[in-house]
């Protein structure tokens, strides 16, 4: 398995971010991508991502085997709410280890819960996603989307050893298609894919991320 940069590592957040005030777009006017509704909320924030990544996302679907499709989860998410997952994170990392300190527990926190100063879903640069048929059937991905490590004995890594083959090679053909359209994967979940934000930019080497955190849908974009 290849190493793991954590959300919570501190050269993430030390990414410069030049924001370039791309608009959130809604993926559901999109005829090339399929959007599912079990993670709608009332502002429809779930459905949003930057401009650019709604243009990779449709450069990745073509890329794809003529019968598949991507079905979107989750883009944008709103700071307030990343805010609240996280520290529900946190405080159950501490109480299930209460010898541990904050710090250890905002690592443990961030394997699948992101640190909200540095979100991707907050930037809007980053989408929970996965693979169904033309006819509507979801491929055998090896989890569910956002199945956690202690819940899915870690298989949620993207190159998780302990899957099946069939759930191995769906994952592989997904890579493939995200990686070619400048996509970058957070290895810890094999359903989450960014690009701009400052995990992409550090993976990447970028010099700089392109979109900084922005509150919700309706607010000014932060400029960074």
């Amino acid at each position: 398995m290849r190493e793991i940069v954590f959300l919570s590592d501190s050269r993430i957040a030390e990414v410069p971010v030049k924001e370039c005030a791309e608009p959130l777009v809604d993926l559901r006017t999109l005829e090339a991508v399929r959007v599912d509704p079990r993670l709608a909320d009332e502002a429809s924030a779930y459905a949003h991502v930057r401009q650019s990544v709604a243009d990779r996302l449709v450069v990745a679907q073509t890329r794809l085997p003529r019968e598949l499709r991507f079905l979107i989860i989750e883009g944008f998410r709103p700071a307030a709410l990343q805010r609240r997952y996280f520290a529900s994170a946190v405080t159950r990392q501490r109480a299930a280890h209460p010898d541990w300190d904050d710090a250890r527990a905002r690592i443990e926190a961030s394997r699948y819960v992101s640190p909200p100063e540095v979100a991707p879903h907050s930037t809007g640069g980053a989408v929970d996603l996965t693979l169904r048929t033309s006819g509507g059937v979801e491929l055998d991905m090896g989890t569910a989307v956002n199945a956690t490590p202690p819940e899915s004995d870690e298989n949620c890594y993207t190159d998780a050893p302990d899957i099946s083959p069939e759930a191995r090679s769906n994952r592989r053909i997904m890579g493939d298609a995200l990686i070619s359209a400048g996509f970058v994967n957070y290895p810890t979940e094999w359903w989450h894919w960014s690009f701009g934000e400052r995990y992409w930019a550090f993976i990447t080497q970028a010099r700089y991320a392109r979109y900084g955190i922005v509150e919700d849908l309706t607010a000014d974009i932060e400029r960074t």
